[in-house]
């Protein structure tokens, strides 16, 4: 392809690797010419169905659009690149996946929200605040108590501190259900004879050979 920075024909591949959960290919390019490195993508070109706007006019799917919606809402925001990408992939598959021909803006606005809640919470509070048209504070903190509600699902750190005093952390919990697990049986004791007991076979005849030897 020709190089975006002078314009020359020719370029070269320097890397390759797989992205967007393997429905793209990354690939680093350099100019034969001036020398500057530049990224591109390549995806397979399928039908995507037609976007139903609120009034009612039809226009086809633009994932660069839809990249530009996102990147707005993510901008100063510490989320990768490639994490974009993979989230703008995921949501044209989802829609590629309904096998509609038509798709209204709403149900693609909300597969990028689901996204972003997921990529950054200032990230999807600011474009909740777009898409849904906050008028007031009072939309704001309702959207983010939503959001806390939902909660983002995160792996469970074994030396997480108790919430309430007296609780004991998950770790611990695990520790010692390992610890029991572990723990050998203790053996019985055996119960003293009673006095006056007669003595038990074995112990006549080890006596018996005692003193046949003495």
């Amino acid at each position: 392809m020709h190089c975006p920075f002078c314009g020359h024909l020719e370029t070269k591949v320097i890397d390759s690797r797989l992205a967007g959960e393997g429905r793209q290919i990354r690939r680093r390019r350099e100019c034969l010419s001036c020398s500057e490195r530049f990224t591109t993508f390549e995806t397979a070109e399928l039908l995507m169905p037609l976007v139903v706007k609120s009034n009612r006019t039809r226009e086809p799917f633009d994932e660069s659009k839809l990249r530009a919606g996102m990147s707005k809402a993510l901008e100063k925001r510490p989320v990768s690149r490639e994490a974009l990408e993979e989230a703008v992939s995921r949501i044209s598959h989802s829609l590629r996946a309904l096998g509609e021909r038509e798709v209204s803006s709403r149900a693609v606005g909300e597969l990028v929200m689901e996204e972003l809640r997921h990529l950054d919470e200032v990230a999807y509070v600011r474009f909740a605040s777009v898409y849904r048209s906050f008028q007031d504070l009072e939309q704001f903190r309702q959207e983010i108590e939503r959001l806390r509600h939902h909660g983002r699902r995160r792996e469970i750190n074994r030396d997480q501190l108790p919430l309430l005093p007296g609780d004991s952390a998950p770790g611990d919990a695990v520790s010692a259900a390992g610890e029991t697990a572990s723990k050998p049986a203790s053996k019985p004791v055996p119960e003293p004879e009673p006095a006056g007991a007669a003595p038990a076979p074995g112990g006549t005849r080890a006596r018996s050979a005692a003193g046949n030897k003495k």
